[in-house]
């Protein structure tokens, strides 16, 4: 199938930027959504800006139109990612090199045309992370006009990935500051795991000595006990941390470990799972950190459950943290790996060397490429998947609850 024409289209995403290095070590003061400070991120004229998309639009020649959008992280530019991505900066880049190409390629295969545009040069060097992000999931979506199939089930035969039958993935919802409205929502919701929290500054969230965390923990199990309609409902207590944890007790793992094991008994009889705990200088560093830290937990009999992110962003770096155990469960945060075909990889990996794979993204991603999130995770059979876009908790949910309960019947009504 035939590509006849290709239009790109600057829009917006369900979130911002943030300087995450700012937030994390500068002079920052909060008024309401913004942040007061001096930018130390590249690129940043202000420590929170719009987050910006570009979409491709691929005309088919049987008349369908495709699209997939060009995205990147709330956090660019940090732990190692692609620079901020602004919709002006790549346009001409688009118009001038990529379109010829796409309206040479014959739609057949999904996996080939992902690596080319992976391993894709322009001047010497591969395309940023969020177009070659957009540029597969449009590829995706034409191969699955073209074979008359969901995309995940184009995962699953082109990937041979084992899953016998499409199912939905638990899913993982992000509060962000507001974490005790956004939490009553998820509640309200029963979603699987819960609530993210946003404990991004050791003193302002944290807490000197942990305490903030602890007393919002012991708020949140007693709200899930007091306001869930079903006894049955027991989700998953699953807080991000961006490494404050490790600042606090400057990366000492006896005491670092010691804390979460304290949390654990808070939470309980909930599970609960920390991400990123630790966020080490470097990739190297915080891969050694965050294994030391597995060992230790599993050493005291925690079940306490670790998942990685910072540092964790392309297929490789999963790879390294998966073979070195560095936690217990892997974020592939699909716009950091660029093409899909190497998030779909990840998972795979992942399951592989019995880590847990959990399809996650962005709050700054839009509603289309989290509906490609959801096929890679219900085609793959991850363990978790992250409603986005937004923080706003109802839209992100919705999306991905709706996409994957699609998914699952149209597949199901092809075999009757």
């Amino acid at each position: 199938m035939k590509i006849i024409d290709c239009i790109f289209t600057k829009g917006n995403t369900g979130f911002y930027f943030d300087d995450q290095k700012a937030l994390k070590h500068g002079k920052i003061k909060e008024d309401g959504l913004f942040y007061d400070g001096t930018p130390l991120t590249e690129g940043f004229t202000s420590l929170r800006i719009p987050g910006e998309s570009v979409s491709i639009n691929l005309v088919l020649e049987n008349g369908i139109i495709v699209t997939g959008d060009c995205v990147a992280v709330q956090y660019s530019g940090a732990a190692g990612r692609d620079p901020l991505f602004l919709a002006d900066n790549y346009m001409d880049l688009l118009e001038k090199e990529i379109k010829p190409l796409l309206l040479k390629e014959d739609i057949g295969e999904f996996r080939p045309l992902s690596e080319k545009y992976d391993t894709l040069k322009i001047n010497g060097k591969r395309l940023h992370t969020a177009i070659r992000y957009g540029i597969s999931q449009v590829l995706l979506k034409a191969v699955a006009v073209y074979k008359k199939m969901t995309p995940a089930e184009v995962i699953v035969e082109e990937f041979k990935t084992g899953v016998k039958e499409l199912k939905a993935v638990p899913i993982f919802t992000q509060s962000g500051d507001d974490r005790y409205m956004n939490a009553d929502k998820m509640i309200i919701k029963q979603v699987d795991s819960l609530p993210h929290a946003l404990i991004n500054n050791v003193e302002t969230k944290l807490g000197l000595k942990g305490e903030r965390l602890e007393k919002y923990l012991k708020w949140l199990k007693n709200r899930i006990i007091e306001k869930r309609m079903d006894e049955s409902y027991n989700p998953i207590i699953h807080v991000d941390v961006y490494g404050a944890i490790g600042e606090l007790y400057n990366y000492n793992i006896e005491k670092i470990a010691k804390y979460l094991m304290k949390l654990e008994k808070v939470v309980s009889p909930f599970k609960f799972r920390v991400e990123s705990p630790i966020d080490a200088p470097s990739k190297e560093e915080t891969i050694k950190a965050l294994s030391d830290l597995r060992i230790e937990l599993e050493k005291h009999g925690s079940k306490v459950e670790i998942i990685a992110d910072e540092w964790c962003n392309t297929l490789e770096d999963i790879k390294e943290f998966a073979k070195h155990k560095a936690g217990h469960i892997l974020q592939i945060k699909t716009p950091d790996l660029g093409a899909i075909h190497n998030a779909i990889e990840a998972v795979l990996y992942c399951k592989k060397h019995n880590i847990g794979a959990y399809v996650g993204g962005s709050c700054n991603e839009t509603s289309i490429s989290a509906e490609i999130s959801a096929n890679i995770a219900v085609g793959t059979g991850a363990l978790l998947i992250l409603a986005k876009p937004g923080m706003d908790v109802d839209n992100g949910f919705m999306l991905m609850k709706n996409e994957m309960e699609r998914i699952v019947k149209l597949a199901k009504r092809k075999r009757v």
